[in-house]
């Protein structure tokens, strides 16, 4: 069964991304049209330090173009929203490998779990391609790899949590960067001892982001909630060996107007922490993700950028303790070539702790409390609402129950008194 599913989705994203690309008809005078129209010139790009901190690692978050800072609904959250792990479903382990530019490659890991209102995470990045310095009589003189590395530590609350409204979540990552140089030669030829280790740097920065949660205009049935707006500021901190980092500033919203199709919008804000006035142009991504079948979903999504366009095409496969995801994306930065550059990732679900057993052990039991009160049994409601709230404290409606039964027994006192004061 898993492996009939496996080869249906297989022809699902092979039958999507060619339809996908066919209908994009990408040839050189397209190319070049969409760069004159869309790219432009911006001439504070590439100031900043560390380019890995801007390379996606791959996962649901590529494919939607990465406008997913308020949707941050799976581990993708850690590259683009802090605050996620702590509404985060279920507790995943990640591995990612993304085909960047050329001989560039990005390898990632990402963990991250939720207790109660509480959101912990963990991972790293991993930027590498090879390095060869050839001296003037075409002999190879260094060689090595560039590589440049991230690691992130995540922690984040949800505050005013509640059965009506979803919280505030607050979030913040504390990440360290490294950047490795290999030693390069010098006129002659001769490699130069500790020249690379003088282009090296280390830095470390933080994330900070806030999103919520919320239904509108909501054309279907369920508990999660439609709607979520977010705010973000990532890699804030100094200036590595005189250069700025990428700092940005990001609002994003995500609309889920009937169950299986999702949009979300981000625009984002670069600053220059050294020099605002050298700060880069606004850009903004937008994406879309469709469940197609229970284990098969697909997304794609534009992100519109001063110099830098990117299209994407993305699908899953979700099966009951593993996910598979796989991005194309088309950038009009470089020169197209057939899918050059592909991003695969590998999910893990590790469960949800507990938390959908004891949600629908509270629904039971609130459920029961109902019958009971509709038949007049007071007591038994009482004890099963009760039950209910012990084991979820924020659970409101078993409370308005609890309410109702003291206020009833409150009337029914008094009328009790007046009727004795009157015999």
């Amino acid at each position: 069964m898993i492996l009939s599913k496996v080869r249906i989705s297989t022809l699902y994203i092979l039958l999507f991304c060619g339809l996908s690309l066919a209908a994009l008809d990408i040839n050189e005078d397209t190319y070049g049209g969409f760069s004159d129209l869309l790219s432009g010139i911006d001439p504070n790009a590439g100031l900043t330090a560390f380019p890995v901190l801007n390379v996606p690692i791959g996962g649901r978050s590529e494919g939607m173009a990465g406008a997913f800072t308020a949707v941050s609904d799976d581990i993708s959250f850690i590259e683009y929203n802090p605050a996620g792990s702590s509404m985060l479903a279920r507790s995943e382990l990640a591995f990612f490998h993304n085909n960047w530019i050329a001989d560039t490659n990005v390898e990632g890991a990402v963990y991250a779990t939720r207790l109660g209102d509480l959101g912990l995470g963990a991972g790293g990045k991993w930027l590498y391609l090879p390095f060869t310095e050839y001296n003037i009589y075409g002999e190879r003189a260094s060689k090595g790899y560039y590589s440049e590395a991230v690691g992130v530590l995540n922690l984040s609350y949800n505050f005013l949590s509640g059965y009506y409204f979803s919280g505030i979540s607050a979030g913040m990552n504390i990440k360290g960067a490294f950047r490795f140089v290999p030693d390069y030669s010098n006129d002659q030829g001769s490699i130069i001892s500790g020249s690379g280790r003088s282009q090296s740097a280390a830095q470390v920065m933080a994330d900070i982001g806030a999103l919520t949660r919320f239904d509108l205009f909501k054309f279907y049935t369920a508990r999660e909630r439609n709607s979520s707006a977010a705010l973000v500021v990532r890699n804030l901190g100094l200036p590595a060996k005189g250069d700025p980092l990428p700092t940005v500033a990001t609002a994003g919203i995500s609309y889920k107007p009937i169950r299986p199709l999702l949009f979300s919008f981000d625009f984002s804000f670069p600053i220059n922490l050294q020099n605002p006035e050298l700060s880069e142009k606004p850009y903004w991504a937008a994406g879309i993700a469709a469940e197609l079948t229970p284990f098969l979903s697909m997304r794609t999504g534009a992100l519109i950028k001063t110099g830098n366009v990117r299209f994407t095409l993305g699908s899953a496969i979700s099966l009951d303790k593993v996910a598979l995801d796989i991005n194309y994306t088309v950038d009009l930065l470089t020169q197209l070539q057939p899918f050059n550059r592909l991003s695969i990732g590998v999910r893990l679900n590790l469960g949800d702790g507990g938390r959908g057993a004891l949600s629908d052990e509270v629904d039971r039991l609130y459920l029961a409390g109902l019958d009971a009160y509709s038949k007049g049994n007071r007591e038994e409601a009482r004890y099963c609402w009760e039950e209910a709230v012990r084991l979820n404290p924020k659970f409101e409606p078993a409370r308005e129950g609890l309410s109702v039964i003291v206020r009833a027994q409150a009337i029914e006192d008094r009328i009790n008194e007046m009727e004795q004061l009157e015999f």
